[in-house]
């Protein structure tokens, strides 16, 4: 048997109904039984009082019993069922007002020695006299601190008894139709919950299977609809996640067959002697570039590989940021030298301190140098801007080049992006620099963004925080 949220429900449902039964004939009927007890004695008191004040001052207890009063008591007995006994100071009964099974003339202390000493009992007291459950309440009677006799006077337990059970068997009726109200409530309840969940595990399904377009009815609460909402953003992220990898096969498919396809091509025909000897060199040159290539897009693949599985480690420091970018320069010299590009460092400061991963930073600066340099036209500049503001340094790197479509800023972050005019002109790039550049500055829990205008240049601006005390 499955264990569903429909079997709890009924579970939880006759539990609560078995619970209330059983307290309600048990707790219950002894609760009310007790306080009836105690109102029972309670009344039987104010009657003792109420008859020794009207009637013990005008007999002797001793003397032989008044049939007048006797009458009064018995009558009494009729209309209210309590039973009066009038008893002398050692324990004989002087008086029973019940006529047909009287007691009169017996002592109490030959069978419950200890009745008298009570303020109230209840049960079958004195035992040996009386063979039915009574609330018996002992009333003594004094006068100048001598106790002159007592008075007696007793009521059916059994009714009270009955009372209880009376009482209980209305509050089950309310029971009964309560347990049904809660039943209509639980039913509702597993409307509102199970149901909605059902749906949502129809949608997820769905979405398991690629169904992305499937749609969940709107929720009737709103943590399910939160949780709905989840759901959904889930599987536009599964969604996201599958287009972007079948993207990202067909990106480094494309990236990987191009060059080994050149290279398969022209090592065929050095192999079958097609080349003439004196231009092999050219075409070993061609092979070596597109190695280099695809060297180059490995391990750029595996740094992302890094990045995404959050295995990077960050040996953050504090370094010279001035220095850090005369370094990556220093290895571009010989690039802006064939292409006549000058590198222009502005530095606000001599020494400008920040708190990073230096090997890392140095990446950055050299993915937008090479950039920037891949891009610029020639007899161009490049000016590198380093100034600090409100404990943040913020790093510049600006070309006068082609420029960067509009449309195009928001996804040169994405991997294996390239603009048509990238792709027309660049034939080293693999679309990752830029991403694995935005990853690294993300790591520093920094930010870099692009200024960009076609035909005039781009700028790209990075901040780093400044270095620690």
């Amino acid at each position: 048997m499955k264990n569903t949220l429909r079997l709890r429900f009924v579970f939880s449902y006759l539990i609560i109904a078995l619970l209330t039964l059983i307290l309600l004939n048990t707790y219950g009927h002894s609760a009310i039984y007790n306080k009836l007890v105690e109102y029972e004695k309670s009344k039987l008191y104010e009657e003792a009082e109420l008859i020794a004040r009207e009637y013990m001052p005008s007999i002797s207890i001793r003397d032989t019993v008044d049939i007048t009063l006797l009458k009064h008591f018995s009558a009494l007995e009729t209309l209210t069922n309590m039973r009066v006994w009038i008893v002398s100071p050692d324990g004989n009964i002087q008086m029973d007002s019940n006529l047909e099974n009287s007691c009169h003339g017996e002592n109490i202390n030959e069978y419950d020695a200890a009745f008298l000493s009570y303020q109230s009992v209840v049960g079958e007291h004195p035992k040996g006299l009386m063979d039915d459950n009574m609330i018996s309440v002992i009333y003594p009677i004094t006068e100048s601190l001598n106790t002159n006799g007592y008075l007696v006077l007793m009521s059916p337990a059994s009714a009270l008894n009955s009372s209880a059970t009376n009482y209980i068997d209305s509050i089950v009726i309310c029971g009964f139709i309560i347990l049904s109200i809660l039943f209509v409530i639980f039913i509702s309840l597993y409307r509102r919950t199970v149901t909605p969940l059902k749906g949502m595990t129809a949608a997820v399904r769905a979405y398991a299977n690629g169904r992305f377009d499937y749609r969940m009815e709107k929720m009737p609460c709103h943590e399910q609809t939160e949780l709905a909402d989840a759901i959904c953003y889930l599987a536009e992220q599964m969604n996201g996640l599958n287009e972007y990898q079948k993207n990202f096969i067909a990106n480094v498919s494309h990236d990987f067959r191009s060059p080994l396809t050149s290279i398969k091509g022209y090592t065929e025909a050095l192999a079958d002697g097609t080349i003439p000897a004196e231009m092999q060199e050219k075409y070993f040159n061609i092979i070596l570039f597109e190695t280099e290539r695809l060297t180059k897009l490995t391990g750029n693949l595996l740094e992302l590989n890094q990045l995404d599985h959050g295995s990077l480690v960050l040996e953050q420091e504090n370094f010279d940021i001035n220095d850090a970018i005369k370094k990556t320069s220093a290895s571009f010299e010989q690039r802006c030298l064939d292409k006549h590009v000058s590198l222009d460092l502005i530095f606000d400061q001599k020494e400008l301190m920040a708190y990073g991963d230096t090997g890392k930073i140095q990446q950055v600066i050299q993915n937008l140098l090479d950039n920037a340099i891949k891009f610029s036209p020639q007899d161009s500049v490049i000016k590198i801007h380093t100034l600090q503001k409100n404990h943040k340094i913020f790093v510049s790197i600006k070309d006068y080049g082609i420029g960067i479509p509009k449309e195009s800023q928001k996804k040169i972050w994405n991997r294996f992006y390239k603009t048509d005019v990238s792709r027309g002109k660049d034939k080293t790039g693999t679309g990752l620099g830029l991403s694995i550049t935005k990853e690294i500055i993300d790591a520093h829990g920094e930010n870099i963004n692009v200024i960009s205008t076609e035909g005039v240049g781009t700028e790209f601006i990075f901040t780093l925080p400044s270095a620690k005390i």
